[in-house]
């Protein structure tokens, strides 16, 4: 554990406390993709299928636990809270997130580190989770409309996996025989795709306007 891997687990928790702050306060999904959450959730119910197998830590359990329940209750949510649920925006949020499955998984069988069904399942996880966040990317763009909480929610989403970067940068340089080309190349592909929106996001708290992306 280094200040780099906390702090970026820590701005992944507090993207997810932002995400479920807004949907059980205001009971409102507006803006939300649905496609992202259940990527989402599938990320990580692949990525910990050992959570009962293999103790790493408490805090490494606890941080599964927290991922892998904060997915499922908010694919839940938005699919099923009788109130919630009539804010979601399905006209819109149409970005066909499935056709990134099987792409993802011939990619996870073919470019692994060891052929086994709980590797290419990581594998898998770490290619998924490179581009889950793109239906939720389109249907900003389509909306224009981005309350401060869903801006929030997606800032602090890129900058856990740029704060992963450098984590990966510090124990390269301090730990021996430290290199994964598989997560590297994916969450700097990751952290490319919000380029744009940290562009607008930036340039919003500069100017003090609202946040709008580009159609």
């Amino acid at each position: 554990m280094n200040i780099f891997r906390l702090a970026g687990d820590m701005t992944h928790l507090a993207s997810v406390l932002v995400l479920l702050l807004k949907i059980h306060t205001i009971k409102s999904c507006s803006g939300v993709s649905l496609k992202t959450q259940e990527l989402y959730a599938l990320v990580f119910a692949t990525r910990y299928l050992d959570i009962f197998i293999t103790y790493v830590s408490f805090y490494n359990t606890v941080m599964k636990l927290i991922f892998l329940g904060s997915s499922f209750s908010i694919v839940w949510y938005i699919r099923r809270h009788r109130v919630v649920r009539r804010s979601y925006d399905k006209d819109q949020d149409t970005f066909r997130h499935l056709f990134l499955l099987l792409p993802c998984l011939v990619l996870a069988l073919v470019i692994n580190e060891k052929f086994t069904f709980k590797e290419v399942m990581w594998t898998f996880s770490i290619y998924l989770e490179a581009v889950a966040i793109l239906p939720q990317l389109v249907l900003l763009q389509r909306t224009r409309n981005i309350d401060n909480l869903t801006g929030q929610y997606v800032f602090l989403l890129g900058a856990y996996r740029a704060l992963y970067i450098l984590n990966w940068i510090y124990r390269y340089f301090t730990e021996e025989h430290y290199v994964h080309w598989i997560t590297w190349i994916a969450g700097i592909i990751q952290t490319l795709l919000y380029a744009d929106f940290f562009y607008y996001y930036f340039q919003s708290w500069k100017n003090s306007v609202k946040l709008e992306l580009p159609a």
